[in-house]
């Protein structure tokens, strides 16, 4: 029976007070990325709690990205702090459209949303090292996807990398983690997209030729340029994808 406050309100889960205080102590930088948490049996101790609570905890925080776990002993042992909110958002995605509470639709759209924006607001010149080296990256993908021998699991995510790099333009930490979440949750719909190679070779001779004009705008910093390619893109492949699965 889920015990409950005086108000009617479930009372807390035990492991909450654990999430709580690592999410205070990230705030206040008492902990940081590299950081190693303390041992179960502490933290039990530290917040009145069973150690098994504090286990819950840290597998909740594995899941979400935030702590690395490794059995042994040493530095590397243990729950150690690290940020990949990526992680946590994409696993969480995935579930809801699994369950159909998200549609891969509105994943579409969403993604449309944030890859124009970036496209928009990428400026070249703000940190020119650094976007000369996405840029190198992002041809090096469309060289490589341009094999006709590469497989369709390898063109697929060689494309969702390609997408991630273009919004790694922008300079947004949180569009980057949002672009690299959607990437991740609908992963498995892309690939399961067109179900024959006969099917999927016209389909790829398109992709191709968008990407190369996609990345043409980019370099130029022509970016409402880029935003409608890209817009135009990601509209016609699921248009396509999805004729091809009710065929």
């Amino acid at each position: 029976m889920t015990t409950e406050n005086q108000a009617g309100a479930p009372a807390p889960k035990a492991y909450q007070t654990v999430l709580d205080a690592i999410e205070d102590q990230l705030r206040h930088g008492q902990l940081k990325v590299g950081d190693q948490l303390p041992g179960e049996r502490l933290l039990a101790e530290t917040h009145g709690i069973s150690r098994a609570s504090v286990r819950d905890a840290i597998r909740i925080l594995d899941v979400m990205g935030v702590v690395r776990t490794a059995t042994g002993s040493g530095p590397g042992a243990g729950a150690v702090v690290i940020s990949e909110p990526a992680t946590g958002i994409a696993t969480a995605l995935r579930m809801h459209v699994a369950s159909a509470r998200l549609s891969v639709e509105e994943i579409v759209q969403t993604r449309i949303l944030l890859e124009t924006w970036a496209a928009n607001t990428a400026d070249l010149q703000a940190d020119p090292e650094r976007s000369d080296r996405l840029l190198a990256a992002a041809r090096e993908l469309l060289d490589a996807m341009d094999d006709p021998q590469l497989d369709r699991a390898g063109f697929h995510a060689m494309d969702a990398r390609f997408h991630v790099l273009l919004s790694g333009l922008a300079g947004n930490a949180v569009i980057e983690a949002m672009m690299e979440s959607l990437r991740l949750s609908i992963g498995d719909y892309v690939r399961e997209s067109v179900r024959s190679d006969a099917a999927w070779e016209p389909i790829a001779e398109v992709l191709r030729a968008q990407h190369h004009g996609i990345l043409a705008a980019v370099s130029a910093g022509h970016g409402a340029e880029a935003a409608r390619l890209l817009r135009e893109h990601i509209e016609w492949f699921h248009q396509e994808s999805t004729e091809t699965q009710g065929d």
